[in-house]
């Protein structure tokens, strides 16, 4: 064999990967203590943003109390005074000192006022800004507003003015207040404060005079009147402002509602819409709206597309009846920003680290390197398949790529047997695995012929079945190629010795000597050859057959190579795969043909099971076929994608041939039935003879009466009518006992009166009858004799109970959607001869149908192969409609397989094409023809397939190998196509 040593691939020293392993490895090491560094700041980072947080919420807590504190001390202040002995204006300003002094002392006081219970109101507003001096309409220089509102007796009215203070408290303006309706006694925080002792605060809301953010404080003061304070919540956002840890921080203060309180940017707080009111705390931002929507309480993380957010909450005390709510967001990537500048700095440290080691690493390898030298020379054993000594592989490495070089040597020839014997194993045609295995050996071991016999398993006799010549393949008998008989003595030399010795064979061989291969060698142009010998022999030894390689004889070194030990060893090899291969598909191709005659010898007896069905199982798998392969080979839309493989061609013959393996089940006298009252024979006779015996009884009437002296004539037209009518009434039931046409409600009447006629049994009819007969008759007690029974009678005895185990449930693992009747058989006299349309009643209809449901039992218990699963599927549903109303499984056109819907067409054209049913004629072309296409329009069958079964003559092939001559007649294909709705033909 040729090696090759170059492979194009560049090799390096041991000593270079062991440096690049060691740089490998510190650079992990270096990743890993940075990656930890980082997670280890990371927490720490994070644990001091919990303690942050808390902080910032301690300090907000505390900016609250500060705000709020202050205002209530001085209402309680304030309350000790008892504003009830200020009766006026006049009085009541005495309060507007102390209340600008408290105004001036807390920016944050938004105004001062007290409320009586009979509607009086005193309020001190500060006017520390020009909008607010515009609001009130005030003068430039006003510093205080005072608003008073008085109820005076004898007004309907109460009066409300506006009075203006400089900065000295001194009077500059005043004005009334005219349709004022504003009465403290409305307001929630007065009543509050009003009924009981302690301070009340309420919730944060907009200051309609400054659209800011308050709350208002208020207790009572004296008896009847309450004193209030409007505090400001300016600073709160003032101190959100300066805790915004990162850019992106979001913080909000919020109250029980959700509403925001405070905010870093507090023109956000209020929404100009109508009436001013608080901005909803998710609004404000998207952060924030995501953390609402999943629950502020709920998380301590949050990630809003790609960013996390780490999240604190905490609830304030101060701000109202239920105090506040402080929440804030933080981008991860923000706050641990620095432990990720750290990352990248312990990265750049070791890197310099790594730079500085890889001179040791390099000294180090180079020293390990020696060892491996010694290892080369021990690989050379294994050319010749000697795998006793021990073997490396090969290797980047420069110095064990040399054993490597040694290697490839075994490496090549394994690979070499590995392919070949893959590709035979793969191969499943016979013809096709010898034609290949030829190819395979010639090509390798660079023959000029390859030739295989095999053992004749009938004749005992090596039949040449396979040549190739010059890369060509060749039949051996056009070479003088014959068989040889292994029995006698009169073989070649090296067929002896195959035989005998049982082990290859290399001879030279000389024109003279060449026997049978003389044509062979002429062809090769060959006086000399050197013939290789491999004996293919089975797992218990016997011997299948030969590998012969021919190799011409040139008298140069080369033909020692061809015919050297290691090139026999690896042919022999092969050949022994190779036979394995050989064994197998020769086993399975038996194996196969034994799974068809058994199907075929299945589907026989099902067709002789009964007479009149005979060849409806051989005949549907030819027009099956015939019909997939039109399919096959249609350039059709609906048929592009169809191009079955040799397993589905397997899976659609077995399932045509097994369809309908079920009946082996079916009753014959029910798939036989050609009258109603037919079971296992003619109940019409048992009729018949009750009319007999009515005739008799109209005999015996006449004579009766003539020995009674009755008149003669009047007894014998009696006799002769009623004996007219038993006639006429028993051809009536006679011919609706063939069931031939088709029944209305007056021959159901008529029927139902025959029936009703009367006649004496005076015999038992429990004697005599089978044990089960009789425990049916047992349902219903017995008549004495003798007993007038009716012409035609359903009795309880006719009625044959269904067993359990043969219900089929509603959630059954097939999917089987059948109407199950409630009895297995009805044979009712009455209830037969009414049946409307043939001769089948529901529960014969039902048994009939039932051998679709056993098919596909059948099926699905027998072991296919994976490649015939799709058997059970293509057989069980050739009784399907495209509308879903077939049987078993009331499958829909979508959900059925195209081939089990190529199988319905051919089931129901052999049907009503075929001569051998007892119970209707064979069909015309035309007439069966005419019939699918009102199945395609009622959709029952397949529209494409149905058109394609026209256009391809599929019919009127199958009709000539068939049907009878009388049955094909002319077919307009256009007429046929047009009534199954398909327009004109294609």
């Amino acid at each position: 064999m040729p090696w090759n040593s170059s492979t194009g691939q560049r090799r390096f020293p041991l000593h270079l990967h062991i440096s690049v392993m060691f740089t490998v490895l510190l650079l992990f090491t270096s990743v890993v203590l940075s990656i930890f560094n980082y997670w280890q700041t990371s927490q720490i980072i994070l644990s001091s943003s919990e303690k942050l947080f808390g902080a910032i919420a301690q300090d907000v807590e505390v900016d609250l109390h500060r705000t709020y504190q202050p205002i209530r001390r001085l209402l309680s202040l304030l309350a000790a005074y008892d504003p009830n002995h200020a009766y006026a204006l006049g009085q009541r300003l005495a309060l507007l000192k102390p209340f600008a002094q408290a105004l001036e002392n807390d920016p944050n006081l938004a105004s001062l006022y007290l409320g009586y219970s009979n509607g009086d109101f005193f309020m001190v507003r500060p006017l520390r800004t020009g909008t607010a001096q515009h609001y009130v309409q005030a003068p430039a220089n006003a510093s205080y507003q005072v608003w008073s509102i008085e109820h005076i007796a004898g007004t309907p009215l109460p009066r409300s003015q506006s009075l203006f203070f400089d900065a000295a408290l001194h009077l500059i303006s005043q004005q009334e207040n005219l349709n004022e309706r504003f009465d403290p006694r409305d307001w929630g925080w007065f009543e509050q404060a009003r009924a009981g002792s302690d301070q009340i605060t309420s919730e944060p809301y907009v200051f309609l005079n400054r659209h800011v953010v308050g709350t208002t404080l208020a207790r009572r003061s004296g008896t009847d009147s309450v004193i209030a304070a409007d505090l400001t919540l300016d600073a709160l956002s003032a101190t959100l402002a300066k805790h915004k840890i990162t850019a992106s921080t979001e913080v909000v203060v919020f109250d029980s509602n959700g509403n925001a309180v405070a905010y870093p940017d507090s023109s956000k707080l209020v929404i100009e819409s109508g009436t001013a009111h608080l901005v909803n705390a998710k609004d404000l931002s998207p952060a924030l709206k995501g953390l609402f929507d999943q629950g502020v309480e709920s998380t301590s993380r949050l990630t809003l597309g790609n960013r996390d957010w780490i999240v604190a909450h905490s609830h304030l005390k101060e701000g109202g009846p239920s105090g506040l709510q402080l929440a804030m967001l933080v981008p991860e990537d923000e706050l641990l920003a620095d432990a990720i500048r750290l990352r990248w700095q312990g990265a750049l440290v070791a890197l310099s680290t790594l730079l500085l080691c890889l001179p040791l690493g390099w000294l180090m390898s180079r020293i390990m390197v020696k060892p491996l030298r010694t290892l080369v020379r021990e690989a050379d054993g294994i050319r010749s398949f000697d795998f006793t000594s021990p073997a490396g592989h090969r290797s980047l490495v420069l110095e064990v790529d040399q054993l490597s070089l040694s290697m490839a040597r075994m490496k090549a020839t394994l690979a070499s047997f590995l392919r070949i014997t893959a590709s035979l194993s793969a191969e499943t045609h016979f013809d096709t695995l010898l034609q290949r295995l030829l190819c395979e050996t010639v090509a390798i071991n660079q023959a000029q012929a390859g030739l295989i016999y095999l053992v004749n398993s009938e004749s005992r006799c090596l039949e040449p079945v396979g040549l190739v010549m010059l890369g060509a393949q060749h039949a051996p008998q056009d070479y003088g190629l014959g068989a040889h008989d292994l029995h006698t003595d009169q073989q070649p030399g090296w067929l002896q010795h195959l035989v005998v010795n049982r082990s290859s064979v290399v001879v030279a061989l000389s024109f003279e000597h060449a026997g049978d291969l003389q044509g062979l060698m002429q062809a090769i142009d060959a006086p000399r050859i050197h013939l290789l010998g491999i004996r293919l022999s089975n797992q218990h030894g016997e011997t299948i057959g030969a590998l012969n390689l021919i190799h011409a004889d040139t008298g140069t070194p080369s033909d020692l190579e061809n015919i050297s030990p290691e090139r026999v060893a690896f042919t022999e090899a092969v050949s022994g795969a190779a036979a394995v291969c050989i064994e197998s598909q020769r086993l399975q191709s038996r194996q196969k043909l034994l799974l068809d005659s058994f199907i075929q010898l299945i589907a026989g007896a099902i067709d002789a099971k009964s007479p009149y069905t005979g060849g409806h199982c051989q005949r549907v798998p030819v027009l099956t076929l015939m019909l997939a392969r039109a399919a096959a080979a249609s350039q059709q839309p609906a048929f592009l994608d169809f191009h079955p493989t040799e397993d589905e061609w397997e899976t659609l013959n077995i399932a045509a041939w097994l369809h309908d393996c079920g009946k082996v089940t079916t009753p014959e006298y029910v798939v036989d039935k050609a009258t109603k009252l037919e079971t296992l024979y003619d109940r019409i006779h048992e009729i018949r003879t009750r009319f007999e015996v009515l005739k008799r009884d109209a005999w015996v009437t006449y004579w009766q009466g003539r020995t009674m002296g009755s008149h003669e004539p009047q007894l014998a037209a009696a006799r002769d009518l009623e004996l007219t009518e038993l006639d006429n009434d028993f051809s009536f039931v006679a011919r609706c006992n063939l069931g031939g046409e088709a029944m209305d409600d007056a021959d159901l009447r008529r029927l139902r009166q025959i029936g009703a006629r009367s006649w004496m049994r005076t015999l038992d009819d429990r004697l005599g009858v089978s044990w089960e007969e009789n425990r049916r008759q047992a349902r219903q007690p017995v008549t004495a004799l003798p007993a007038r029974e009716t012409l035609l009678v359903d009795r309880a005895e006719h009625l044959f109970q269904r067993a359990e185990a043969e219900e089929i449930p509603a959630d059954n693992p097939w999917g089987f959607k059948l109407d199950v009747p409630p009895y297995k058989f009805n044979r009712g006299e009455l209830y037969n001869l009414s049946i409307r349309r043939g001769t089948l009643t529901a529960e014969e209809r039902y048994i009939i149908n039932h051998h679709m449901v056993q098919t596909i039992l059948m099926l699905s218990r027998l072991p296919f192969p994976a490649h015939l699963k799709g058997v059970a599927e293509i057989a069980g549903g050739h009784h399907e409609k495209m509308n879903g109303t077939g049987y078993p499984k009331r499958l829909k056109r979508d959900e059925m397989s195209i081939a089990a819907r190529m199988m319905a067409i051919a089931d129901i054209f052999e049907a009503l094409t075929a001569v051998d049913r007892p119970y209707k004629k064979g069909k015309r072309l035309s007439e069966a023809l005419s019939i699918m296409a009102q199945m395609c329009i009622d959709e029952h069958i397949d529209p494409p397939l149905f058109e394609l079964f026209i256009q391809a003559d599929i019919y009127q092939h199958y009709a000539t190998r068939y049907l009878q001559p009388q049955q094909i007649d002319a077919v307009d294909k256009h007429s046929v196509l047009e009534k199954a709705g398909m327009g004109r033909s294609r």
